[in-house]
């Protein structure tokens, strides 16, 4: 009679690993199509393969899950978001990131919309951004005179405008957002704007 040996632990590890992986990228188009409120796990596990009760075990339910999405959400932000970099190249890599994979920011109109979502301790603007920002200004990068916090916020409008207003871009432009034509156009515009944002000789409305 043949015998069935257990996994070895490096397997179990790994398949542990996909199986989080997995529920993680089902619970990413559950929430982003849906809101926390609207996504079901029975249908987050469904579209992962598995049984529900794994997202308990692996994240504590519901709550755990959005929570450890929100986690690696900012670690993937950080990949390419490097301070070190020009600002012009950030922000067409925010917008390519964001045309190549629109959930993220789906995710994040759910939680503007809605007050359903749990909180949770990462934010996706806070006061290390605003330093950056600020940093950037004394480099003469910004220009000195514009407020941080808004400035921030006009740019992100500026990112995520083109997935909010997908109508708008195909009568404006003509083509689709979420086409390389539609992305190298926009890009290079928005490099455009912030170049005339740049102004470390400006002096002011001072008579």
């Amino acid at each position: 009679m043949p015998t069935h040996r257990a996994p070895e632990p490096g397997s179990r590890v790994r398949d542990a690993e996909r199986t989080k992986r997995c529920l993680l990228d089902a619970a990413f188009d559950e929430f982003s199509a849906r809101g926390y409120a609207g996504a079901r796990v029975g249908d987050i596990a469904t579209r992962a393969g598995v049984n529900k009760q794994l997202i308990t075990y692996y994240f504590g339910g519901k709550e755990g899950l959005y929570q450890a999405l929100q986690r690696q959400w900012l670690e993937q932000e950080a990949d390419f978001a490097d301070p070190s970099l020009p600002l012009g190249e950030v922000l067409t890599r925010y917008l390519r990131h964001a045309l190549a994979d629109p959930r993220g920011i789906r995710l994040l109109m759910w939680r503007g919309l809605s007050d359903d979502a749990p909180e949770t301790t990462q934010k996706p603007i806070h006061e290390a951004d605003l330093e950056i920002t600020r940093r950037r200004q004394e480099c003469g990068e910004i220009a000195a005179d514009l407020d941080p916090a808004s400035f921030q916020l006009a740019v992100m409008g500026m990112v995520i405008a083109p997935l909010l207003l997908p109508a708008q871009v195909r009568e404006l432009f003509g083509i689709d957002p979420q086409t390389p034509e539609f992305e190298q156009r926009y890009g290079e515009q928005l490099r455009r704007i912030l170049a005339h944002l740049t102004a470390p000789d400006f002096e002011g409305d001072t008579p």
